[in-house]
Parts: structure tokens; sequence; C-alpha cells
């Protein structure tokens, strides 16, 4: 049996992305920024809008949180009747201001430039890449987020609606993206459908967002989930549809993550609730995995549906011992080995007068290089807990993620080197159960067939090129 992992990273979030059509030139940058704040939980890096009047864009980006990013001034000189914004956790390209979205590039034509956010990875990037060097694009950056909105405006066509018809199908990977163009909105989601996007009415409007919340924040009304596959095209004359993937559908391929951690338990995904979603792991992991225990606690916040769903399941009664300090980043956003060690103590205070002599049930949404967990049951020991049985909603996380995660080498995943029994003593729980894959997959109320459980598994949608590193791309770019 090894040592845990040295360093203590989490998955990194994804994107948010959000785009929206609306008659007042003052508001479609506002309401870009509120949805933006709704979806900062999906990326805490940096933050972009950029808007279109009809003539030109417009593009602000910065590093940081969204209120940190914008001011009134800014959304004041952001003008125009259509806009686009980004939340960023680096997949590919590092975390710096030049890296940020939305990308602004050029056609080299009269139909002028094209703007692009994107949630998700491209697996296929040294094909694009090379397609777009032959096609005259010349890359700033260390993504591949950028090498898409190339190749999307250097494709040939007549109209953009040509050009992205052609240079979409291209692309193999995650990808839910809005564009804009001079006169319109555009957004897609990949064939096989990997991250979420939603379309809601505003007043006189449209909306696009990464999640359902993002449209309740901003007070639109859903309309519909995006279906994979799908692009759209929205203007003053309303939303248009087409079907780049036609005569090449691909199989579902829903991300689970996104219904264990990622998304907010308050939105939408494939018409499920999160946090219905959560509760129901939670049941079915007491089914799978029963134990004496006085009380059920949720590792704050993403366990939490799933630990009501244990305690209700199991019978026993439901309990907060955790206080999390909201205040304080999520652990994988802090940039040194030192200060994520620190950041679990910041992040979490212990109930001592709650915990002392009881026997508890813990439920966390996974473990993935297990050097948090062991903190944590540590600190609950301290604080007088007489037994600390383990329980965790996902399956053993044995793979790197490829599509749209910040995952870490397979070898530092601690389900990779160790087995269950192993991972239990090295959390130093007295019992630890992992949710079952077909027990997952009852709870999303999906199959496996159209599921992405490749993390768990190793089996991804589509071939992955060369198993691409996050900072592959950064060799022979241009720095800040």
């Amino acid at each position: 049996m090894g040592k845990l992992p040295r360093e203590s990273r989490s998955w990194g979030e994804k994107c948010g992305v959000v785009g929206v059509f609306a008659p007042r030139e003052s508001e479609p940058a506002r309401l870009a920024f509120f949805a933006l704040y709704a979806l900062q939980h999906r990326g805490q890096e940096s933050a972009g809008i950029c808007t279109s009047d009809g003539s030109g864009l417009r593009n602000l980006t910065g590093m940081g949180l969204v209120n940190q990013v914008f001011n009134e001034r800014d959304l004041q000189k952001l003008r125009g009747t259509l806009a686009i914004g980004h939340t960023r956790y680096s997949t590919t390209g590092a975390s710096r201001a030049g890296n940020a979205q939305p990308f602004v590039v050029s056609s080299g034509t009269e139909l002028g430039g094209l703007a692009l956010a994107h949630n998700g990875n491209i697996v296929n990037v040294g094909a694009i890449r090379t397609r777009v060097q032959a096609l005259g694009g010349q890359p700033k950056t260390a993504t591949d987020s950028e090498l898409a909105a190339h190749l999307v405006a250097r494709t040939p066509g007549a109209t953009w609606r040509a050009r992205m018809e052609a240079a979409l199908p291209l692309l193999e990977g995650a990808f839910s993206l809005t564009m804009l163009t001079r006169d319109r909105l555009w957004a897609v989601r990949d064939p096989w459908g990997i991250r979420p996007l939603a379309l809601g009415r505003l007043p006189g409007g449209w909306i696009v967002a990464s999640e359902t919340c993002a449209l309740d924040t901003v007070g639109a009304e859903l309309m519909r989930e995006i279906e994979p596959g799908e692009l759209i095209s929205i203007g003053p004359d309303g939303v248009e549809t087409s079907r780049p993937w036609a005569d090449n559908p691909k199989p579902r391929a829903a991300c689970s993550f996104e219904f264990i951690y990622f998304a907010r338990p308050d939105s939408l995904v494939d018409g499920q609730l999160v946090y219905a979603t959560r509760e129901r792991m939670g049941e079915a992991l007491a089914l799978e995995h029963p134990v004496d225990a006085d009380f059920v606690m949720p590792v704050p916040d993403s366990a939490t549906p799933a630990a009501i769903g244990y305690a209700r399941a199991a019978r026993i009664p439901y309990r907060e011992g955790l206080v999390k300090n909201r205040y304080i980043g999520r652990t994988f956003i802090q940039p040194s080995q030192a200060q994520r060690e620190t950041g679990v103590g910041l992040k979490f205070n212990p109930l001592p007068e709650v915990l002392r002599g009881q026997r508890i049930v813990l439920v966390d949404d996974s473990i993935v290089r297990g050097t948090t967990t062991p903190r944590i049951v540590a600190m609950l020991r301290r604080a007088g807990a007489r037994e600390v049985h383990l329980r965790i909603c996902a399956p053993p996380i044995t793979h790197a993620c490829h599509l749209g995660v910040d995952t870490a080498p397979e070898d530092t995943l601690i389900a990779n080197q160790h087995s269950v029994a192993e991972i239990r003593a090295l959390t130093g729980a007295d019992s630890l159960g992992f949710l079952s894959l077909d027990g997952l997959n009852r709870a999303i109320s999906l199959d496996e067939a159209s599921l992405c459980n490749a993390c768990f598994h190793g089996r991804y949608p589509m071939p992955i090129e060369g198993r691409l590193a996050k900072l592959a791309l950064e060799v022979g770019a241009s720095r800040d």
C-alpha cells in the first residue's frame, strides 16, 4: 500500500457560457453579467463579455471572478443588442490573461469578425491546428477554443451559417459554444451532448446559457435544452435552427459528473432537477452500503442532497457536523500545494458538540486524489467523532477526463493506484462505500449507453488524440 498522492487537487470545473439577444442596447451586457454570476461555480479563473451593435465587436476579458473583472463603467461601454460571455476554468492552456475568453478572430473577409466562448475540450487539436494553419489562421494563444474560433472564421463559405455548418463537424470532443457575429447570436452543442446548454425567452429577446439556473437569475423563461448536434442562430427575426451532423449522428454521451458535482442543484439537466438526482444517489448508496450510525452528515455543499437521500433511505437522522466558510474559494482553485493544504482547514469548521461520541456517516460526492478526504476525517475525529463511515455517491475515479474537466495524470488518481480497502485505510475511515456504476446510472435515470462514464472505466465516447496534456499547446504560443 503506497502513500497518498502529494498534490491535493480536485477536479477543476469546466466553463460557463452565455449568449444574449435583447432589443435595448443597454441590456445584453448587463444580462450577460448576471447570467455569468449564476455560472460562477463553473469557472473562477477569468471572465469576459463581448458585445455587438451591428457594426463591430467589443470585447472585455480579465482574470478573476465576474465581479472583479467588470464594473458599471465597463458595462456601459459594452453597448449593443447582442452579447456572449464566459467564465473560465482552464482545461487546455495556462491560467493567464491571454487565454481568457471570449476570443475574437477575423474572417479575413467582408463577413467581419467572430467572437467565441467555449465550454468543453476539443480532442483532435492536432488535426484542427494543421487545418487552421493551412487556411491562414494564426492563433495567438494556447487553447483549443481559439483554434475552434479560427476554424469557423477561416473555413470557406459565403455566409457565417455556411462556414459553421462546414467547420463544426470537423471538431471532435466536448463543446457547447456561444458565438457572436455582427448581427447574430449563435449557439451550438456537440453531437454527443456532453456539456449542457439551454435556451430561454426574455421579454422581446432570447438567452442561451450553460445551465438553466442562469436563465432563472435574469428572469428568462426556459424554452428547452438545446439538443445534441443542434446549431441555433438568433436575431431580430427570431430563432433559426439547423443540424450540421444530420448525416453523421453520434451516440448520446451526457457527462455524469454534471449530475454528481458540476451543475448547480437548482439547474435542470436533461430535463431533470439536479438536486433530485443527487438525492437518488444518496438513496441508492444507503441501499448498497448500509451501516449502523447515529446520524448522516454531508461534506457541504455539493453532497448535501445525497446525504439527505441517504438519511431518508437508511432511516437515520440527518445532521450537519461541518460548517462551510462560503467566502473561501474552492480548494482546487488555490495555486500552490501549501495553500491547498491550508485551505481545507479554512474552508470547513467542525461542530464538536454535534460530533462528540457519535457514529457518523459522512457523505461526499467523489474522491479524486484522496488528499483532502483524510484531513476531513481526521478533523472529525479530533472534534470527537467515535466512528466515521465514509460514503461516496460516485464510483471510484480511475481515469482522467479529456472532455472539459481539468484532471490530474491518471497515476495520481487514488482509485487508479489503490483498491477500495486500501483507500479506506489511507483516508482513516472506519468503513468506505462507493456508489456502483449501475446505481449511479439509475439515479440519473439514463442508461450507460447515454452517459459518458469514462472517468470510471476509461471507455471514452470518441478516440482521444494523444491524451493531450493541459499545457501541451503552450509550446510556441504567444505569451502575455
